[in-house]
C-alpha cells in the first residue's frame, strides 16, 4: 500500500475517469482510487499533422476528454466533480500514428507494419481540477504522456489473421491488447507496461505527488528521490496543512489507513492529512436515480416541441431561431437545448445547435427508426401513471386520468392508436435484429401493427404469420407503414387474446404486456396456448426487465 498517501490525496474528492476502458477502470481501481465513470463524448478527430508529435496529439486528445466531461457534467448540474481523469493511447510507427482499426483489413495493416519491428506506445494523461468562479466553470489542466517501446516478433500470416479473426484488435490502439492475446506477438517491453495496457499509474502517482506537495518549512531536510514509485516516508511533505505541531493520532490513523504500522510520532508536515477511510463512499448512483427523471423529462419536452424536427430540417440554428420555430421564450429554449446537448442529443458549436446522428434517426417524427411515438406516449399516460405511482401502490392499481391504452376497447381512439404508434417506432426497430435469427416454422405474434411480421416473412421464404389482435387494433393497423414490402403471408385475425380461441401455430409469440394480469387470468392464456401446442411447438415470452412491473 505505498500509494496510499498519494491516492489518498483524492480520496475526499469527488473524482471522475473520462473513460469507458475497462483496463484504465481496473489499474486506477486496484491502486485504491474511488472514481466515477463517466465516458467522454468527445469526437476524435483532431488534426494529426497539425501537431509535431505522436505524444502532443495523445496529450492533446486525452485534455479534450476530461474537459468535455467536465463541462457536460456542470451544464447537467450546476456543479463539477473536483477532478476529472482523461486518458488517450496511442501506437506510433515511423511517426505515423496508430490508433483503432475500423475494421480487419486495417487491423490487418496495422499488424503488419509493427511485425518484427520496435513501436512506441504513448499515453498521455490529463488530470483537471475544476472550481467555480463567478458562476462559471473554471478548470486547471495537469497533462504528461509517457513512451514506451515494444518490440513485436516476427508474425505469419496464420498468426495475424487468427488473432485478427479472435475480435480482439477492434477496440485496441494499434490493433492488439497487450495484457490479453496480443501479448503472445510482444517480443519484449522497455518501460512501463500499463502505459501500454491503458494508463501509466506510476508517473500518474507522481504527478499527484508534485500536485499536492506542501510547502517546505525552511530548514526541513529533502526527501529523498526515486526513479520508481517513492514508499511512504518519501511523502512526508504530502500534509494539506502548514506551520508546526504534531499529531501523532492522526497520523498513526493514516498509516493503518494504508496498512503500515504505527510509527512514533513526527513533525506536523509528516502527518497523513486526510488518508483514513472513514467517510462512506458518494452515493454517486443514488443521486442520479433521484435526479433521472429530470433528464427523462427534458428528452420528451424536446420531443414534444418538436426541437430535433426543426434542427433536423434546418440546423444548426441559434437558440433564438429555434425559440421562433417552436413557439417559445428564447431563454427557456436556450436552457433546454443546452440540457440536450448536455445528454449528447444535440451537438452545440459556434453555429449554433444541431442534431447528433442518434437524434435525427430516433427522436425526429420523420427519422428512418424515429422513436418519436414511443417519446409521446411516455410523456403521456406512462408519465401520468409514475406521476400517481404512489397512490396506485396504496390503491392496488393504476390511476390515470385515462386507463393505459393496453386493453383498446376501454380507451379512445386517439389512446389507442398514440399507443399502438409507441408500439409501431418500437418493433420496427427491434425487427431489424430479431429478424436476422427468427425461426422457420410458421407462428403467431400477438397483436399490433405488424412490423415484426413482415420482417420476419421477408426474411424467411416459407414463414406464414398470424397477428392475432383485437377488432380496433386490426381496424387502425391498416395506418401504419413498415420497412418491409406488404405480404400475402401475413394474417390479422381478430379476438381476444384473454377468451378467444387461438389460431394454430408452430410457435407463440405473446408480445403483451402481460405483468399486470391476475395470476388466474395469466394461467389461463398459458393453459390454452399449451392445449393448442403440439409436441416440439413453443411459446415465446419477451423478458421483461424489473421496471416494466411498475408500469401499470
Amino acid at each position: 500500500m505505498l500509494l496510499c498517501p498519494v491516492i489518498g490525496k483524492l480520496q475526499h474528492k469527488r473524482v471522475v475517469l473520462a473513460s469507458s476502458s475497462p483496463r484504465r477502470r481496473e489499474i486506477l481501481s486496484n491502486a485504491g482510487l474511488r472514481f466515477e465513470v463517466v465516458p467522454s463524448r468527445f469526437k476524435e478527430k483532431l488534426h494529426k499533422a497539425s501537431f509535431a508529435t505522436p505524444q502532443a496529439y495523445a496529450v492533446e486528445t486525452a485534455k479534450q476528454k476530461a474537459l468535455e466531461v467536465a463541462d457536460r457534467m456542470y451544464q447537467k448540474d450546476l456543479r463539477a466533480p473536483d477532478v476529472v481523469i482523461g486518458a488517450d493511447t496511442i501506437v506510433a510507427v515511423g511517426g505515423l500514428i496508430l490508433e483503432k482499426p475500423v475494421d480487419k483489413q486495417d487491423a490487418y495493416r496495422m499488424l503488419s507494419r509493427l511485425s518484427g519491428k520496435e513501436h512506441s506506445v504513448f499515453t498521455g494523461v490529463a488530470i483537471v481540477h475544476c472550481y467555480t468562479k463567478d458562476g462559471q466553470l473554471d478548470t486547471e489542466v495537469s497533462e504528461f504522456y509517457e513512451e514506451t517501446t515494444v518490440k513485436f516478433s516476427e508474425l505469419s500470416e496464420e498468426m495475424l489473421w487468427e488473432y485478427i479473426d479472435s475480435g480482439e484488435p477492434m477496440d485496441k490502439a494499434g490493433g492488439y491488447g497487450i495484457q490479453a492475446l496480443g501479448g503472445m506477438l510482444v517480443e519484449y517491453v522497455r518501460g512501463d507496461f500499463l502505459s501500454v495496457v491503458g494508463f501509466p499509474l506510476n508517473r500518474f502517482c507522481k504527478e499527484l505527488a508534485r500536485l499536492y506537495h506542501a510547502p517546505r518549512a525552511p530548514g526541513a531536510p529533502r526527501p529523498v528521490q526515486h526513479d520508481s514509485i517513492p514508499a511512504v516516508d518519501t511523502f512526508e511533505d504530502l500534509s494539506d496543512a502548514e506551520g508546526g505541531g504534531s499529531d501523532p493520532a492522526r497520523a498513526n490513523e493514516g498509516l493503518e489507513a494504508c496498512g503500515a504500522q504505527p510509527q512514533a510520532p513526527r513533525p506536523r508536515e509528516a502527518d497523513l492529512n486526510g488518508v483514513t477511510d472513514s467517510q462512506p463512499p458518494l452515493p454517486v448512483g443514488l443521486l442520479e436515480l433521484m435526479d433521472g427523471f429530470k433528464a427523462s423529462k427534458a428528452l420528451l419536452a424536446a420531443c414534444k416541441l418538436q426541437v430535433f424536427d426543426v434542427l433536423k430540417e434546418r440546423g444548426p440554428l441559434a437558440a433564438a431561431d429555434v425559440a421562433r420555430e417552436i413557439d417559445a421564450s428564447v431563454g427557456g429554449t436556450a436552457r433546454l437545448l443546452d440540457v440536450c446537448a448536455a445528454l449528447g442529443l444535440l451537438d452545440k458549436s459556434d453555429r449554433g445547435y444541431s442534431n447528433t446522428e442518434m437524434a435525427s434517426l430516433h427522436l425526429a417524427s420523420d427519422g428512418e427508426q424515429s422513436l418519436h411515438g414511443l417519446a409521446a406516449y411516455h410523456d403521456g399516460p406512462v408519465w401520468g401513471a409514475f406521476t400517481h405511482l404512489g397512490r396506485a401502490v396504496r390503491e392496488g392499481a393504476a390511476w390515470t386520468p385515462e386507463p393505459l391504452p393496453q386493453a383498446p376497447h376501454k380507451c379512445s381512439t386517439e389512446a389507442t392508436l398514440q399507443f399502438m404508434r409507441a408500439s409501431h417506432g418500437l418493433s420496427k426497430l427491434t425487427a431489424q435484429h430479431t429478424g436476422q435469427d427468427g425461426p422457420e416454422p410458421s407462428f403467431l405474434p400477438t397483436g399490433c401493427t405488424g412490423a415484426l411480421a413482415h420482417k420476419l416473412v421477408q426474411e424467411y421464404p416459407c414463414l406464414q404469420v398470424t397477428i392475432f389482435a383485437l377488432p380496433e387494433v386490426i381496424k387502425l393497423a391498416g395506418d401504419f407503414e413498415t420497412d418491409a414490402r406488404p405480404s400475402e403471408r401475413v394474417h390479422f385475425v381478430p379476438g381476444d387474446l384473454s377468451s378467444d380461441s387461438l389460431p394454430p401455430a408452430d410457435l407463440y409469440i405473446v408480445c403483451s404486456l402481460l405483468h399486470d394480469w391476475p395470476d388466474d387470468r395469466l394461467h389461463g392464456l398459458l393453459s390454452r396456448v399449451s392445449g393448442c401446442c403440439k409436441p416440439g411447438e413453443t411459446l415465446d415470452l419477451p423478458f421483461l426487465p424489473a421496471l416494466a412491473f411498475l408500469h401499470t
